[in-house]
């Protein structure tokens, strides 16, 4: 959507339909043009679509040091509904934390039969036909909800723990160059203390320089002790807002 004075553009909102939900992916006012009412009126038109068309969901993951963002979705009727967390893992940290955590064993100097099970390349394909996406849906970010990793899914690698009858652990992530790589899903079945966990990120971190970075995860995603056990610290974060479209916008 795009706002105008006269014949000049002076707002837009960019945005990504599911039938779930409408993710505000951007929103931006010309610096001239601010504090006049703009951003409301384009996030308002937006809900009086929705209200008619679907889904009526609404929802926008904020960087949280955008305060003046922030205050216009509260003041649209915006409801902030969980911190998403980013974390970073820099190499020394996981090299630490897998010795710490799992001994030699698990470094990567070890066995990966070591934790009764093989490392082995996973695809998104794969996962999916195992059924094991559907239980890494429940409280994602948009990047990483089954839909995104579907689409992406040529641009995505994996490693997973198996054994004879499963995959017990797996992680999906892609490679940024000098960025580092980016985690896009984490996942453990066994209740093994992180063991499966911190053998695949210490096979993951040898593949190349940079850290890992594991961005936007919803504390129902995956446990910020979780995540700390095995290395990670945050580095900063977004806010989700979410609101329901209503043809009265005066309720919404």
């Amino acid at each position: 959507m795009v706002a105008f004075s006269d014949a000049d553009p002076i707002g837009v909102l960019i945005g990504g339909k599911r039938s779930s939900a409408t993710l505000i992916h951007k929103i931006a006012v010309h610096p001239d043009h601010r504090r006049q009412g703009h951003g409301r009126h384009l996030l308002d038109s937006l809900a009086s679509k929705l209200a008619i068309l679907g889904p009526p969901r609404m929802i926008a993951e904020v960087p949280e040091t955008f305060a003046a963002t922030c205050a216009l979705f509260s003041a649209s009727g915006y409801v902030e509904e969980a911190r998403l967390t980013d974390y970073v893992l820099e190499r020394d940290e996981n090299d630490r934390a897998v010795e710490q955590r799992s001994g030699p064993a698990l470094s990567e100097r070890g066995n990966a039969a070591r934790v009764e099970g093989f490392v082995i390349p996973v695809t998104v394909d794969d996962l999916a036909a195992n059924g094991l996406l559907e239980t890494a849906d429940s409280q994602v970010c948009w990047e990483r909800s089954v839909e995104t990793l579907t689409a992406r899914k040529d641009e995505i690698a994996g490693l997973g723990v198996a054994s004879d009858e499963q995959i017990e652990a797996y992680v999906l992530y892609a490679e940024r160059g000098a960025e580092g790589t980016e985690i896009l899903s984490l996942r453990s079945f066994v209740e093994d203390g992180g063991a499966r966990l911190a053998q695949l990120l210490s096979q993951l971190r040898a593949r190349g320089p940079g850290a890992l970075r594991f961005q936007k995860v919803h504390p129902a995603d995956v446990a910020k002790d979780c995540l700390k056990s095995l290395g990670f610290s945050e580095a900063g974060g977004h806010l989700l807002y979410g609101a329901t479209a209503r043809s009265d916008q005066s309720g919404r």
